[in-house]
């Protein structure tokens, strides 16, 4: 596939990242000229996979490292968060709602629904080096805007 830009970040899975991940997500994303929904939807998405990471792929406080990697199509955001850390032993569990490996931590156990219920389409594959791959993808219809008494979409 050919990609009009692409981007890569890498982090430490620390949770004051998060909200630059999302942010910097968001911001690429603008050259596609996304609805506020649309860029709120990828935002919200970005914003769980990484708060995932931060909260299950290293435990015990070790802190390890996030990629993502940001791929645009004339009309589609492509995202991949990746960790290295010790993975999902069942995917089908994790992807229902409510389930928590950490239930005593308050946590509702959604991460997976809501990525879902935002993304047009999400992957999860396991890394060969341990972790998780989370693949989405988001089909942009983009802002309509009036030119000359027709409306046309950027």
């Amino acid at each position: 596939m050919d990609f009009l830009n692409e981007l890569t970040m890498t982090f430490s899975s620390l949770s004051e990242n998060e909200g630059f991940a999302r942010s910097a997500v968001a911001g690429f994303c603008v050259a596609l000229n996304p609805t506020l929904d649309e860029i709120t939807d990828i935002k919200t998405a970005v914003s769980e996979a990484v708060t995932n990471c931060v909260v299950h792929a290293y435990p015990n406080k070790k802190h390890g490292k996030i990629e993502i990697w940001v791929g645009l199509t004339k009309n589609c955001v492509h995202i991949a968060v990746r960790d290295d850390g010790v993975g999902i032993e069942n995917f089908e569990q994790a992807r229902e709602p409510f389930f928590s490996t950490k239930p005593n931590e308050e946590r509702s156990g959604m991460g997976f629904t809501v990525m879902e219920s935002f993304m047009d389409t999400l992957v999860l594959n396991r890394r060969k080096s341990g972790g998780v791959e989370v693949l989405m993808t988001k089909k942009i219809k983009g802002e309509k805007i009036a030119l000359g008494g027709m409306n046309a979409v950027l």
